[in-house]
């Protein structure tokens, strides 16, 4: 008997059309003999499927079902592909846990840690991983430009501290665009950090579950045309993305042994990438994203490949490892 996967997309940030491209990009890998798939919009409280018809058809929230031709449709597994929140933040991991309904990402803790920068670096500096400089604020506190730039330097990075796809990122070159930059962050999240620049190579790391066997991916190589690894450079072209990375054997090796070493110390689940700059042969973590980006334009499906495996194999791992771990 087939089971009914719930594909869940969209939410309440600037991501919300990557992930709904993802979302499709997934739908179109599932295996329509394993599994009877339904693609399930989030938006504030707007959640609904849309059927063969196109008729929207709203999820009852009491127990994530929807009603088809006077049917109660309930689901599986919920293969969640919303980048940033409800999704990434633990929200969703969350309700679910609370339904008993299996979920193809990290824990509530997890999603909730990883998903604030900040944390996530003071964790992986204190297994010994090496991180940049980083200062946090909050909205309303007030800062001193001049005692920032004496901290991380120029050139430096804006960015929120939760969230991703760099929106709302900002590379500072001169002292006079410090604020507008930390403006610009504040329009996406009310937590914002300011970074140390690191010169070096960027490197992406996928990393998953299966079988209790946790799987690094080859690593990518991102060479961005634009300033740093921005919006432009992710989706829109603006990049070189390298698999394998031209980096030596023994350095990538050291790299997925790191990633997988940093899966296990935050108790991941599911699908996961670590981002990384290389300077002077040593990794400095940057972020883990615990719902990457799964579009045609993304690094993971990539590595994958590469890989030599199937997307479509790898998602039905990612189902049945959910699946069994809620057993």
């Amino acid at each position: 008997m087939k089971k009914r996967v719930a594909l869940i997309a969209g939410g309440d940030s600037g991501e919300y059309e990557v992930s709904i491209n993802s979302a499709k990009a997934v739908q179109d890998q599932l295996s329509k003999e394993k599994y009877e798939v339904f693609f399930i919009h989030i938006k504030g409280t707007d959640w609904h499927y849309i059927n063969a018809q196109g008729k929207r058809v709203a999820v009852d929230k009491n127990d994530f079902s929807i009603t088809l031709q006077g049917t109660k449709v309930t689901f599986d597994v919920a293969f969640i592909l919303i980048h940033g929140t409800p999704g990434e933040d633990g929200k969703l991991q969350g309700y679910f846990d609370l339904l008993k309904i299996p979920y193809t990402t990290s824990d509530v803790f997890t999603s909730a840690l990883t998903f604030k920068k900040n944390f996530t670096k003071h964790v992986a500096s204190a297994l010994n991983v090496a991180v940049s400089k980083t200062l946090f604020l909050r909205r309303g506190e007030k800062y001193s430009v001049g005692a920032m730039l004496r901290e991380v330097g120029l050139p430096c990075f804006v960015k929120p501290n939760k969230g991703g796809s760099s929106v709302g990122i900002t590379k500072v070159k001169r002292k006079e665009e410090l604020d507008e930059a930390i403006s610009a962050a504040f329009r996406e999240d009310d937590e914002v950090l300011v970074e140390e620049f690191l010169q070096g190579d960027e490197i992406g790391c996928g990393v998953y579950l299966y079988d209790d066997v946790v799987i690094p991916l080859p690593l990518t190589e991102i060479v961005s045309k634009t300033e740093f690894f921005d919006y432009q450079a992710k989706y829109l072209g603006a990049s070189d993305e390298i698999t394998p990375a031209r980096i030596p054997q023994k350095k990538a090796e050291e790299c997925q042994l790191l990633s997988a070493q940093l899966y296990r110390q935050f108790n991941c689940r599911g699908l996961v990438r670590f981002d990384y700059i290389l300077r002077e042969g040593t990794f400095y973590f940057l972020e883990v994203n615990t719902i990457p980006g799964l579009s045609k334009a993304s690094i993971v499906p990539q590595q994958i490949r590469y890989m030599g495996k199937k997307e479509a194999d790898v998602y039905s791992e990612l189902i049945e490892e959910a699946l069994n771990s809620s057993r």
